[in-house]
């Protein structure tokens, strides 16, 4: 789409806004908004600011650097109450950002922005300059960031969004670029709010209340301290509340193609149990039941009576399953697009004067963020845990139920077991009561009597306190610390402990047939919650010295040294130490580093019209690396009303704990067919006496830290202008250009490593045993770090034969490089109508030129305008441009603003896929009849309104209609993550929710 076309759309769609006013159209001016040309963000005459991204203070806010700055005032006017939605909404922010409704992730219920694309982890958050604890969950297993949502709002002053790289200043993790939340320093008096509304539909309920107090004259009496608090609670939104096409996998009746399986196939498990007959070798071992079906076709029986359904029935006849059961749609009965929230956040500071040329301060904050998840019930049937046995996995060939149950569990067919009982789950119990061997029943069930999802309750605790001063009436120095801890308790539910359900089965104490009657002990006893404690703590203290050395003819030149001491643990402890809840994740990272760094930054404005800056760092970690991080930058300034800027920068992301601790580990288990690799055909014919052991399963991928990975490197530089024809309007655009190098990526040669395994399948070995080891020799010649994790058991048909390769150890190693490029947009205006009328206007523009992974082998995978990387944290995509635009009327003590979001279309294809193909040749998802028709995910603009009323200097009422012409988020056959069903969360959250509505009153006095 062309410029024009973008600026026409959100000019058609803030139209659609208004209040009459075609141009009162908007953006997230909450996030977005570049620094108003005559605003509080201006400093004042004389008077000198330090801007995010140096050490030193200037008059000017507009720096080499683009820098956005969001103030509170900004944030209230779009109706922006958390920082998660205040940072996520800038066009900066772009693929693998992580929002509250991706509830499927392996951080789910954090969230994280991504500047310039370059992932959570190459975003650096600050929160008055220091660093905070990450969030104790990695996303993707291995991606550290903090959890915006944690951070408190009630003292907020402004947020600085530095978008340029920064490690020179800041160090590592600074290279897509820096958002610097900068609280309250002093506050006197008292002011407050309370709000509440809810969705159009009725649910999604939000509540909002916040005080903050403050005493003492910091000017006159050289002290002040203020104590504040805020409270919030949000309500869940499901899928089938937005009805079709968000609440269903089947998009038959459009054209599309019925992924529901769970209304016509009889192999696809639901909350209604189904079982067929198969023999079972171990009577006392319910995962000891044959792979081959009893009967051909395999005849399946529903344990709940068909006049039950709630949902209807279906029956499937064909050569391989005959039989009837109830009909289930999964996504409408379970998928949420929005969880329960509830947060609530304290925050205080002390600030002092201790002598004309000392003062300083001590704060704290602490935040309790607790999120309820819900998700799809979980299978009977799952992979054996990371690390675990082949004999713990209940997939293949599944949980069988036996025909004779007993209290002990324990020899229940013998017959002098006393108690023992025809099993009333078992339909074929009483017809093979004297074979008992031949009459088990395969079961196919979701637990759907305990819910299944988790709730995530995040506590971040920080102090922080400074001091700061001059002596010899030249030197400025600072000199602060920070300690701040991030505890995560998760409580998941719905998972079966492999022990607990053995046991009810072989005792039949659990009742498939109504799960309804199972009491709560026994639902304990199988699925009992599980909760895990993991935390996070950074430890920092920063010292720096600056002054002027001399004039230059555009002003002093100055210079500034500093130090900085931080040290970071992690301790994220598994779910699942003990391996003995089949499917559930073994994610885990540890680590303890100390980092020492060294920087420096000069400032030499040469001529009025010509500043230079030069800044450098030197970091090093205990793990053993160090990096040397380098910037450049210059502002020229040929009139009054232009200045051209620019920046040259190298940087750095440090590795995380995942990735560089031995102690850390997680796995993903993918879906493979040995008959794919090299040597099928040798590896079929050793077991062509037994299909299903050359049949389609799970194959895990395990990833252990390494200690000897590299940080991963960038070089970035940035050109841009600055038009500001009057002293109301001001105009930028910038250029990025971004190279990330030595990307820290997972097992590049896994599928090279398990083809490895395979090719030895043709020869000829003494046992199963030798033949696995010849197999997981060649594994290992591979590559550093490949080896063989869990090797299944012998196939009973072929005892000598190779036997299945079940999960496989793959390295983190340094490779392949990314390249994003783009242009960023800003205009501020600020217009006095007359003596009681004022227009306000912000607009942030983004187009993503270029988001290019070059692959080792050459290959070139391009993400822009297409929902890849779709590997990433919610698969959400890269969308070429965003914009936002903010609007503000005030007439009078009433204030009218509207801001409109605008999100660029975007093709359902995904590069890192496996098709370098960016047409919609390469679609994803294709049609009913195999075409391309579902391809193209269209533009998404909606805007909010917000009018305010000034009762008088002390009291404020406001009205808040979000999205307020409903507009419907674009359709996305979503088949990469169906727990987001044909959405993308990322970008289209609002137009799932639709209109919604609140209402509140603000005090000051």
């Amino acid at each position: 789409m062309s410029m024009m076309k973008t600026f026409a759309r959100l000019r058609d769609g803030a139209a659609l806004s208004v209040f009459a006013l075609a141009s009162l159209s908007a953006a997230t001016a909450s996030a977005l908004a570049q620094t108003p040309p005559q605003s509080a963000n201006e400093p004042e005459e004389g008077a000198t600011i330090v801007v995010t991204g140096s050490l030193l203070s200037r008059a000017n806010a507009e720096t080499p650097s683009p820098v956005s700055v969001i103030t509170a005032e900004t944030l209230t006017r779009a109706g922006v109450t958390n920082m998660a939605d205040a940072i996520r909404q800038a066009s900066a922010d772009g693929a693998g950002s992580i929002g509250i409704g991706f509830t499927s992730g392996f951080s789910a219920g954090g969230s994280a922005v991504s500047l310039r694309n370059l992932g959570v982890s190459s975003t650096l958050v600050l929160v008055d300059g220091l660093r905070s604890a990450n969030f104790p969950l990695s996303d993707d297993g291995h991606n550290s960031y903090v959890d915006l949502a944690s951070i408190p709002q009630v003292n907020l002053e402004r947020v600085e969004v530095l978008k340029d790289g920064a490690s020179s200043t800041y160090g590592a993790d600074a290279i897509g670029g820096v958002v610097n939340i900068i609280t309250r320093k002093q506050f006197t008096g008292i002011e407050g709010g309370a709000e509440s509304g809810l969705t159009q539909e009725g649910d999604g309920q939000k509540y909002r209340l916040r005080l903050l107090a403050g005493y003492g004259d910091y000017e006159s009496q050289g002290w002040n301290v203020y104590i504040g608090g805020e409270y919030e609670k949000g309500g869940k939104v499901t899928a089938n509340s937005r009805g079709f096409p968000f609440n269903t996998l089947d998009l038959s009746s459009i054209g599309g193609v019925d992924n529901n399986r769970a209304d016509d196939t009889l192999g696809t498990a639901t909350t209604d149990a189904v079982v067929t007959r198969v023999t079972q070798t171990d009577l006392n071992n319910p995962l000891a039941g044959s792979v081959a079906n009893a009967t051909t076709p395999a005849l399946f029986t529903s344990l709940t009576p068909l006049g039950n359904c709630q949902f209807g029935t279906y029956s499937e006849n064909t050569g391989t399953r005959v039989g009837t059961a109830c009909a289930h749609d999964l996504t409408r009965e379970y998928v949420q697009i929005m969880p329960k929230q509830e947060r609530y956040a304290g925050v205080a500071r002390f600030s002092f004067r201790l002598s004309d040329d000392i003062e300083g301060y001590v704060a704290g904050s602490y935040s309790h963020n607790k999120v309820d998840i819900t998700l799809l019930p979980r299978s009977i049937r799952q992979n054996q845990a990371f690390g675990g046995a082949p004999a713990t996995s209940t997939t293949n060939p599944g949980i069988v139920l036996p025909v004779w149950i007993c209290p002990s569990g324990v020899n229940c067919a013998d017959p002098a077991t006393p108690g023992r009982t025809l099993n009333p789950n078992n339909p074929y119990a009483a017809a093979f009561a004297n074979n008992p061997a031949a009459g088990a029943a395969r079961i196919y069930y979701l637990f759907g009597d305990v819910k299944s999802g988790s709730v995530r309750t995040n506590e971040l605790y920080r102090i922080t306190s400074g001091l700061k001063g001059t002596f010899a009436d030249s030197w400025n120095w600072n000199l602060e610390a920070g300690y701040s801890r991030d505890d995560l308790k998760l409580v998941q539910t719905g998972w079966a402990n492999l022990a607990g359900l053995t046991q009810a089965i072989n005792t039949g104490s659990y009742n498939f047939v109504n799960p309804s009657l199972n009491s709560q002990a026994v639902r304990d006893s199988v699925l009992p919650p599980i909760t895990s404690l993991s935390n996070s703590s950074e430890f920092t203290v920063d010292a720096s010295l600056s002054r002027s050395l001399f004039t230059l003819p555009g002003g002093d030149l100055q210079v500034a040294v500093g130090g900085q001491y931080r040290k970071e643990k992690l301790a994220n402890r598994s779910a699942n130490p003990n391996l003995d809840v089949p499917g559930l994740s073994t994610a885990q990272a540890y680590g303890n580093r100390d980092v020492w760094a060294g920087y420096f930054e000069i400032d030499a404005p040469i001529l009025d019209s010509l500043e230079v800056n030069a800044s450098g760092r030197y970091d090093h970690y205990s793990e053993g690396f160090s990096h040397f991080s380098p910037k450049f930058g210059a502002k020229f300034t040929p009139i009054k009303q232009i200045s051209l800027r620019g920046t040259y920068s190298k940087g750095f992301r440090a590795p995380t704990f995942a990735e560089i601790d031995p102690r850390s580990s997680f796995s993903g288990f993918v879906g493979f067919n040995p008959s794919t690799s090299p040597d099928a055909v040798a590896f079929a014919q050793a077991h062509a006496a037994n299909p299903a052991y050359i049949a389609n399963y799970s194959l895990g991928r395990g990833y252990v830290g390494n200690p000897d990975i590299k940080p991963e490197t960038s070089r970035s530089f940035t050109l841009g202008a600055v038009f500001e024809p009057t002293r109301n309007i001001s105009f930028t655009v910038d250029y990025f250009n971004v190279k990330k190098s030595n990307l820290i990526v997972t097992g590049p040669q896994a599928g090279d490593a398990i083809r490895a395994y395979y090719s030895v399948a043709g020869q000829t070995f003494p046992s199963a045993d030798a033949a696995a080891a010849a197999g997981c020799a060649a594994v290992a010649a591979v590559g550093a770090g490949y080896s063989c994790n869990v090797i299944d058991g012998a196939d009973p048909f072929a005892l000598n034969a190779l036997p299945r390769l079940l999960v496989v150890n793959a390295p983190y190693v340094n490779a392949n490089f990314d390249v994003t490029t783009g242009l960023q947009f800003g205009a501020n205006g600020q217009f006095n109508l007359s003596d009681n009328v004022q227009f306000q206007t912000r607009l942030d523009l983004q187009a993503t030129l270029k988001f290019n992974r070059h692959l080792t082998n050459g290959d070139v995978q391009r993400f822009v305008g297409t929902v890849g990387p779709a590997d990433l944290s919610s698969g959400g995509g890269t969308p070429k441009w965003r914009g936002n635009w903010q609007n503000t009327l005030t007439v009078g003590k009433v204030s009218l603003t509207a801001t409109t979001y605008y999100v660029g279309s975007m093709k359902g294809v995904a590069t890192d896929q496996g098709n370098l193909d960016t047409s919609c040749a390469a679609t994803i998802y294709k049609d009913a009849n195999g075409g391309n028709s579902f391809c193209k995910i269209k533009t998404f603009v909606y805007a909010d309104l917000n009018a305010t009323v000034e009762v008088n200097e002390n009291f404020s009422f406001f009205v808040f209609v979000g999205n307020v012409t409903n507009a419907g988020a674009p359709l996305y056959a979503n088949t990469l993550y169906t727990t987001q069903p044909n959405y993308l969360a990322s970008w289209h959250l609002p137009g799932l929710i639709g209109r919604t509505f609140k209402a509140g009153a603000n005090f000051k006095f």
